[in-house]
C-alpha cells in the first residue's frame, strides 16, 4: 500500500512539475510578444538558458540550502530513494526557475546575455533557497517564533510570496541599476511608447501561464491525500476577479486585460487552500486593481521602466497576496482559519527585505565588476553578442 501511495503521489507531482515547467514557455510567450519585434529572438533564447542554468544552480547548491538535500553520490544511492524524493526536487526547481524568469520580463531589452545568466546561478543557488528554507523547511526558527508569538506560523501554500513577491522584488532594483531603454524617457519629460509588438503571442503566453497555474497552485499539496478542491475553486475566482477589474480599471486594453488573471492567480497562490471562494474573488480582483494602477504609475510617474511590469504584477500582487491569506483565510471572513496576520505580515516583510538586499547585491556586484547593461550599438540593434551568433548560424544553415 505504501509502495502504491507513493506512485501515486509521484506521478501526482510530476504532472505538477510538468504543468509548471510548461508556464515556463508561457514566460516566454509572454515577454515576446511584448517586447519590440528586433528583442524576440533574445527573449526566447533568454528564458530557455536561465531554466537550464537554474536547473544547474538548484541541483548542486540551492536544493541543499533549502532542504539539506544533495544528490552526490553513486546512481546506485540515488535510485534507492523513493520516485516522491526524486520527483519532488524536479516540481520544486520549477518554482525555483520561476524567479529568473520573472525577472526576465523587468530587465528585457537591454540587458546583456551572460551576466543575467550568472545572476540567475547565485539567485537560484543562494538567494532564493535561502528564504525558501525560511519560509518552507523551518530554518533559523523563524517560523517556530511566528507560531509562538502570534498563534500561527507564516503560511504561503503555493508562494504568492516565496516566489513571486521575492522574483518582483528582485527585479525591481535589477531594473534600477539597467536604468531606462533608450528613447524611452526624453529630458522633456516626453515618454516614447513602446507598444506591445504582437498581441497574439502575448496573449498566448498569458494563457499559457494562467492554464499552468491550476499546476502551480494545487499540486502544491504534494500529495494526493492532501488535495484541495477548494484550492482549484479559489483560484478560479481569483483569476476571474484580477480578469474584470483589469479589464474595467484598463479601459478594455489588451496588455492590462490579459496581465489581469495573472494578478489575481499571482495573489491567491498564499492563501488558496483557505479562503472561501469569495473571498479569492476579492483578492484577485484587488490584484487587478494593484496592477493597473502601479504599472501606469511606475511608467508614466515614477518613469521606472520595468517593461512586462513584474514588479507590480509579481511584486506588489504578490505582497498582497501574502497580506490576503491572513486576511480571508481567517474564520471571520469566511476561511477555514489557523492563519494569523502578524505572521503573514512579519514573513512578508522578511521575504521582501531578502528579496531587495538579494537583488542589490547581485545586479550591483555585476554591474561594478561586469556591466549589466547592452553597449549602445548592441541595444539599438536588439541583440547581444551571443544572440548574434545564434542568428548566424541559423543563416548559415539556411543558406547550405
Amino acid at each position: 500500500m505504501d509502495d502504491h501511495k507513493n506512485g501515486a503521489d509521484a506521478l501526482f507531482i510530476l504532472l505538477g512539475a510538468i504543468m509548471i515547467l510548461a508556464m515556463h514557455a508561457g514566460f516566454a510567450f509572454l515577454e515576446l510578444g511584448t517586447v519590440r519585434k528586433k528583442n524576440q529572438v533574445n527573449a526566447l533564447v533568454k528564458i530557455l538558458a536561465d531554466f537550464a542554468v537554474s536547473t544547474i544552480a538548484y541541483f548542486f547548491v540551492g536544493y541543499y540550502v533549502a532542504y539539506g538535500i544533495s544528490f552526490f553520490g553513486s546512481a546506485e544511492v540515488l535510485s534507492a530513494r523513493s520516485g516522491f524524493e526524486l520527483v519532488k526536487f524536479f516540481f520544486l526547481l520549477t518554482f525555483a526557475a520561476a524567479i529568473p524568469a520573472i525577472i526576465s520580463g523587468g530587465i528585457a531589452e537591454r540587458s546583456k546575455f551572460h551576466p543575467q545568466l550568472l545572476a540567475t546561478a547565485i539567485l537560484v543557488g543562494l538567494i532564493y533557497p535561502f528564504f525558501e528554507g525560511i519560509a518552507w523547511n523551518g530554518h533559523f526558527g523563524i517560523q517556530a517564533w511566528f507560531t509562538r508569538a502570534f498563534g500561527a506560523p507564516f503560511h504561503d501554500f503555493a508562494g504568492s510570496i516565496v516566489v513571486h513577491a521575492v522574483g518582483g522584488w528582485i527585479a525591481l532594483p535589477a531594473v534600477l541599476l539597467l536604468g531606462a531603454r533608450r528613447g524611452r524617457y526624453a529630458k522633456d519629460g516626453a515618454i516614447a511608447a513602446h507598444p506591445p509588438s504582437n498581441i497574439p503571442f502575448l496573449a498566448l503566453g498569458a494563457w499559457i501561464l494562467t492554464v499552468g497555474w491550476f499546476g502551480f497552485n494545487v499540486m502544491s499539496a504534494q500529495t494526493l491525500d492532501k488535495m484541495n478542491g477548494l484550492v482549484a475553486l479559489n483560484s478560479l475566482m481569483a483569476m476571474a476577479g484580477g480578469t474584470l477589474v483589469a479589464l474595467l480599471l484598463g479601459k478594455n486594453d489588451p496588455g492590462f486585460v490579459y496581465n489581469g488573471p495573472l494578478a489575481g492567480l499571482v495573489a491567491i497562490c498564499a492563501g488558496s487552500d483557505l479562503m472561501h471562494p469569495l473571498g479569492a474573488l476579492a483578492t484577485g480582483g484587488i490584484a487587478g486593481a494593484i496592477f493597473v494602477w502601479m504599472f501606469t504609475l511606475t511608467q508614466n510617474k515614477w518613469k521606472v521602466d520595468d517593461v512586462l511590469g513584474v514588479w507590480p504584477l509579481h511584486g506588489l500582487c504578490g505582497t498582497w497576496g501574502g497580506l490576503a491569506a491572513g486576511i480571508f483565510g481567517l474564520k471571520a471572513l469566511g476561511g477555514l482559519g489557523g492563519v494569523s496576520f502578524w505572521s503573514q505580515l512579519g514573513g512578508t516583510l522578511l521575504g521582501i527585505v531578502i528579496a531587495i538586499a538579494g537583488g542589490w547585491l547581485v545586479y550591483g556586484a555585476l554591474k561594478k565588476w561586469m556591466g549589466i547593461r547592452l553597449d549602445p550599438e548592441q541595444e539599438f540593434e536588439g541583440a547581444d553578442l551571443a544572440i548574434h551568433k545564434i542568428s548566424s548560424t541559423a543563416e548559415r544553415a539556411t543558406s547550405w
